[in-house]
C-alpha cells in the first residue's frame, strides 16, 4: 500500500453508535469516519453528545449499540468497544485531552511529558528497579525520554520554561502542554476536547499553529471537539455536526457553515428566525440541499444517522417507563419542515392554475351536447320523474 492510499484511508469508523443512560438516548444510530492524516471537527450545542462520543471512543463508556474500529498504519485493527480501557492508549494508540486541564500542577513540564512515557521506562527498566542502580538500557531509553519531550516542549514553544512548575504557566500554555504531553505517547488519533476553550485569540493562533504542525509532519490525525468556530474553519478538513445525539450535518467546512440545519441548530436560530435563514442562504438552493445525502467525499454513503428517524421517537422501557423528546426540540428538524412547507407552497399555485384550465376546458365542451326533449317540452322521465312525484 502507497502512502497516497493510505492517506485516503479511514482511521477510525464509527457505526450505528448509540450510548443510553437508562431513559437518556445520549447518542442515537451515529455513523461517521475521520480520515487519516485529516482534523476531524465533531461541533454542535451544548449537550448534543459530543463527549460521550469521545468517552465511546476513549473507553470510558461501552457504547450499548454500535461499532467503533480503529485502523492502524500497520494493517492492524482494533474494535475499540471491545478493548479493555487501559488498552486503548496501550495497543490502539489512542491519546486524549479532557476539557479541564489535567496537569501534574507541581511537577515541572519537562516532568509532565516524562510521565507520559512511562511504560516505554518501565519497560527498559524490566519493571524491577534496575533503573536505579544505572542499568544500560534505561539510560539509553530515559535519554530518548527526555529528547523526545524537549522536541514536544520546543514545538509547543514552551522549551525555555522547561524546568517551571507546570501550574505556574498561562492557561493557553497549559493547554499546549497537555497537548504535547499526549503527543509523547507516540498516538496515531490524538482526541481534543475543546481545546481551545477559555483561549484568547493570540492563544488560538498559537494552539492552531501547533494543530498543523502535529498534522502536517507527524501523520497523527486529530478529532477533536470545538465551540470556537474561527479554529474549526480554519484547521479543519472535515466536519461533523450533531444535534441531541444525531448526526444532522457532515462535509467540509464550507457546506457545514452554509446549512440551514447547522445555523438552526448549532447557532441557536429561533422559530420565527429560520425563515429568515432560508431566505438569505438561498431558498430553492437550500430545499434541494436539505433532501440530500452526506457528503460522499468524507462521510458514509449511507449515513444511517440520516435514516435514523425523528427526535421526537418514544423511548420504551421495561417498567413502564416512557421517557420522549418534546416534538419541535430539533432546531434542525424546524428547518426541515419549513423547506417542507415552502415547497408545498410553492406546488400549490401551480396545481390551483392546471385546476381552472380544466374547469374551463370541461365549461366549453357542454354548449356542444344537445339538450334532452324532454328538458325542452318542459316534462319529466324517468327517475328524476319519479323522485319529483314523491315530494308531491
Amino acid at each position: 500500500m502507497n502512502a497516497s492510499s493510505s492517506m485516503n484511508n479511514a482511521i477510525l469508523q464509527v457505526e450505528h453508535l448509540s450510548m443510553k443512560f437508562g431513559g437518556l438516548v445520549a447518542i442515537g444510530d451515529l455513523s461517521f469516519q475521520a480520515k487519516r492524516g485529516e482534523i476531524t471537527a465533531l461541533i454542535g450545542p451544548n449537550g448534543a453528545g459530543k463527549t460521550t462520543v469521545f468517552n465511546c471512543i476513549t473507553g470510558f463508556y461501552k457504547p450499548s449499540e454500535g461499532m467503533i474500529t480503529l485502523n492502524l498504519r500497520d494493517g492492524n485493527n482494533f474494535l475499540l468497544e471491545r478493548l479493555p480501557n487501559h488498552e486503548i492508549p496501550a495497543r490502539a494508540k489512542v491519546a486524549r485531552t479532557f476539557q479541564n486541564i489535567r496537569l501534574f500542577s507541581g511537577m515541572t513540564l519537562l516532568e509532565n511529558l516524562l510521565v507520559a512515557q512511562h511504560n516505554k521506562l518501565m519497560k527498559a527498566s524490566g519493571y524491577t528497579i534496575l533503573g536505579l542502580f544505572g542499568y544500560s538500557g534505561y539510560r539509553k531509553a530515559s535519554a530518548e525520554s527526555i529528547e523526545l519531550a524537549r522536541h514536544w516542549l520546543e514545538k509547543a514553544n514552551l522549551v525555555d520554561r522547561a524546568d517551571d512548575p507546570a501550574g505556574d504557566l498561562p492557561y493557553g500554555a497549559q493547554r499546549r502542554l497537555e497537548i504535547a504531553r499526549a503527543m509523547c505517547t507516540g498516538p496515531e488519533l490524538l482526541c481534543l476536547d475543546e481545546p481551545a476553550a477559555g483561549l484568547n485569540p493570540k492563544e488560538s493562533a498559537a494552539l492552531n499553529a501547533l494543530l498543523m504542525d502535529i498534522k502536517d509532519n507527524t501523520g497523527t490525525s486529530i478529532l477533536l471537539i470545538e465551540h470556537d468556530m474561527s479554529v474549526v474553519m480554519q484547521i479543519s478538513d472535515h466536519v461533523v455536526v450533531l444535534e441531541y445525539g444525531r448526526k444532522i450535518s457532515d462535509g467540509d467546512p464550507q457546506s457545514v457553515r452554509t446549512d440551514p440545519r447547522v445555523i438552526a441548530a448549532y447557532l441557536g436560530v429561533d422559530d420565527e428566525e429560520v425563515e429568515t435563514v432560508l431566505t438569505e442562504v438561498g431558498d430553492e438552493d437550500v430545499i434541494e440541499q436539505l433532501d440530500a445525502g452526506p457528503d460522499s467525499a468524507h462521510g458514509p454513503g449511507t449515513s444511517s444517522s440520516y435514516l435514523a428517524g425523528p427526535v421526537t421517537d418514544t423511548i420504551g422501557h421495561s417498567e413502564g417507563e416512557r421517557v420522549t423528546v418534546s416534538k419541535g426540540a430539533s432546531r434542525a428538524g424546524q428547518v426541515d419542515e419549513r423547506a417542507k412547507a415552502a415547497a408545498s407552497k410553492a406546488a400549490s399555485p401551480a396545481a390551483k392554475s392546471a385546476a381552472k384550465s380544466s374547469a374551463a376546458k370541461s365549461s366549453k365542451a357542454k354548449p356542444a351536447a344537445k339538450a334532452p326533449s324532454g328538458r325542452a317540452s318542459g316534462k319529466t322521465t324517468g327517475p328524476a320523474a319519479g323522485k319529483r312525484g314523491g315530494r308531491k
